[in-house]
């Protein structure tokens, strides 16, 4: 029957992932070979800011120069293109394209509670599930740098990652499968883990986490407004007041966004009325999308502030076909972001849908939803190899939502082989970085390109 499994089963997903070593050998997952045609750094960064609003790219290329972290964090694209000439599995997933160590995080459900996980999906896509662990196992090694960690210690911590990530999948594999979809819920993660020397950082960010609301955010971002209700309070360059036919063409734009969610959420949007918009420069890669928070007020004047924020095409979108991947056809930007989001996180914002204003895609989501993070490049270095076993876990969960663990557990094996290409390659990959992220300072210094510092 279509969307069900066939019974009896064919084959042995474990054992096809075993023979998949024969053609990509665990231990070649350390390569990488940077081709005479890869587009150097500066010229990647240029490409990655087309279609940008041009006065906030300076700002972007601040944020992305302040360190090799900060770089990497914005060159998702040019990651993916020297990931396309590394060794792939053929193993697909739904990936987030984006997996740094600095996108996962905590964030509220429905009922006020808080769930770690990966929290960004910009570039989420189906593809190499390999793609996302290397791309955290590099982030750790940067950030470890950044925190001052000696380099046996970046090391562990980009081994730990692939290993917790290992060990879970083989975990979940052995699961029954409803069991196994939910599993390793928050309570459990830092046992299963072994990251306790991470108790007490969780502690203060869930703290923080819980204050984070759309409710302390107006109070210190509005002001009344003439007709009694309350209106956004510039604070330039990060946010600004926008001219009243864009903050209407915004406002409009939220009655498609009510027909992508569930229908048992419209009565919670019904009861509260839109009373301003403003513009909203977010993080670092996203620097120069168009991005707009909504301010939303209740009966008695509580808020609900929504996020439209642009959504473009994944960067890693060209280089899929490199490795034999084709995504598939995408009717919205939004709706794919929203899409990848779900399929990968355990519990997702209730209010997360997409839209379009001005016919460019947007997603749509609830602002300050008592969101918290850990800052991998500030931790202590005994507490870097903990955060990097907790993040591989949490990737491994999101990946065996949409590939079947049994598969990349297969493949990984029992033993460190993997663990330790992946290492291998996460510092190559992190001097490489560097490298790339010396090159754009030499450009800035030489004029090629403007930067400026921001909030």
């Amino acid at each position: 029957m279509p969307g069900f499994a066939e019974w009896p089963g064919h084959g042995s997903p474990k054992e096809e992932g075993k023979a998949l070593r024969d053609r990509v050998p665990r231990h070649a997952h350390a390569h990488l070979d940077l081709d005479a045609a890869r587009p150097d750094a500066v010229t990647a960064v240029e490409e990655s800011n087309r279609d940008r609003i041009p006065e906030l790219t300076p700002l972007r290329i601040g944020r992305m120069a302040a360190t090799p972290f900060a770089f990497l964090r914005g060159t998702a694209g040019l990651m993916a293109y020297d990931l396309a000439r590394t060794p792939v599995t053929g193993i697909g997933a739904q990936i987030c394209g984006d997996a740094h160590a600095a996108n996962f995080g905590l964030y509220g459900d429905a009922r006020g509670g808080l769930v770690i996980d990966l929290n960004d999906f910009d570039e989420t896509v189906h593809g190499p599930w390999e793609w996302d662990l290397k791309r955290l196992a590099t982030s750790l090694v940067l950030a470890g740098r950044e925190a001052g960690a000696d380099e046996d210690t970046c090391r562990a911590a980009a081994r730990d990652a692939a290993g917790a990530y290992r060990r879970t999948m083989r975990l979940l594999a052995r699961m029954p499968v409803l069991d196994a979809w939910n599993a390793i819920a928050d309570e459990e993660l830092v046992s299963h883990t072994d990251a306790h020397d991470l108790l007490g950082t969780l502690d203060r960010v869930s703290e923080k986490a819980r204050a984070n609301t759309s409710g302390r955010f107006a109070a210190k971002s509005t002001e009344p407004a003439p007709d009694g209700g309350r209106r956004f309070v510039e604070a330039p360059p990060v946010l600004r007041r926008i001219p009243d036919a864009e903050a209407a063409a915004v406002a409009a734009a939220l009655e498609e966004y009510t027909t992508t969610l569930p229908e048992d959420r419209l009565p919670l949007l019904a009861r509260h009325a839109v009373h301003d918009v403003a513009f909203r420069v977010v993080g670092t890669g996203s620097v120069g999308t168009r991005s707009y928070v909504v301010l939303l007020l209740d009966h008695r004047g509580e808020p609900l502030i929504l996020q439209v924020k642009e959504a473009r095409p994944s960067a890693l979108l060209p280089h899929l076909t490199t490795v034999g991947f084709q995504a598939p056809p995408v009717d919205h930007e939004g709706h794919r972001v929203v899409l990848g989001q779900k399929r990968m996180q355990v519990v997702s914002d209730m209010l997360l849908g997409w839209t379009t204003v001005d016919g460019r895609p947007y997603q749509v989501r609830q602002f300050r939803n008592r969101k918290g993070s850990v800052d991998p490049a500030a931790l202590a270095a005994d507490q870097v190899d903990d955060y990097a076993r907790m993040t591989g876990a949490l990737l491994a969960r999101a990946h065996s939502h949409s590939a079947d663990p049994r598969l990349i557990a297969g493949y990984c094996g029992k033993n460190g082989e993997l663990d330790e290409a992946v290492a291998a390659f996460a510092l190559t990959y992190a001097d490489r970085t560097e490298a790339d992220h010396a090159n754009l300072l030499a450009a800035i210094r030489a004029g090629r390109v403007r930067a400026e510092t921001g909030v």
